[in-house]
């Protein structure tokens, strides 16, 4: 079946579709990454610029964040296709009625790292994506398909993912999404409503113990309550 490539691949004319990329070394297993585009197409990026001012009181002309911090999350939807498809449209369906208080815009993050630690390049990693309250703004984020015990692939992966975006970008924080709340009243934090919070546990305590564990040389900062 054709695909149409989305208006945004003319600021990434590098991301194309069925793209795989090896990065690593002979001393451990490669990252390997595959661009598998969800839709952002105009509706999409009007979309996220009116989050942005609506929820971050941030006003820009393109949606684009300058990364300070990585988020890591699970799915808790136990395939690849059904992870992605979840990211894939520009508006939220209408399963999630209390995400839709704070407006339409779909959930989505650049990367999604599935059980086997492909990782899966859905959208340029400093586009804005809705994946975190308060913090998305500033926040690269990381899903991994699945929910409770990841794979030693994921941790593997999200490891050598947090090194190479730390090369890129001025990198300060590495949560998990459990964590997020703990930047309330942080001078990160953008949130116009402060009623508007969810109770998180991805992707979960072990995981992120395991991923720092092998980043621990980088010196990322976590919670705010743990400085």
């Amino acid at each position: 079946m054709e695909r149409t490539l989305s208006p945004v691949m003319k600021y990434f004319p590098n991301l194309l579709i069925g793209l795989s990329v090896v990065l690593g070394s002979c001393a451990a297993p490669a990252l390997r990454m595959v661009d598998r585009p969800i839709v952002f197409d105009e509706e999409r990026r009007r979309l996220s610029l009116d989050y942005m001012a609506q929820r971050h009181n941030i006003q820009q002309s393109e949606p684009f964040i300058r990364p300070r911090m990585i988020v890591l999350h699970w799915t808790a939807i136990p395939t690849l296709e059904g992870s992605f498809r979840a990211f894939e449209r520009p508006t939220l369906a209408g399963a999630r009625p209390d995400l839709m208080t704070a407006g339409p815009l779909n959930v989505s993050v650049p990367f999604l790292v599935d059980r086997d630690g492909t990782v899966y390049r859905l959208m340029p990693d400093t586009l804005f994506a809705r994946h975190c309250i308060g913090l998305n703004h500033c926040a690269i984020g990381v899903e991994n398909v699945g929910s409770g015990r990841m794979t030693r692939a994921q941790v593997r992966a999200n490891a050598q993912l947090v090194r190479l975006l730390k090369e890129r970008y001025a990198i300060d924080y590495l949560i998990g999404h459990y964590e997020y709340r703990d930047f309330i009243g942080h001078p990160l934090w953008k949130e116009t409503d402060p009623n508007y919070l969810t109770v998180k546990t991805d992707p979960g305590r072990p995981f992120m113990r395991k991923v720092r564990k092998r980043v621990k040389d980088l010196g990322l900062k976590g919670s705010p309550k743990d400085e």
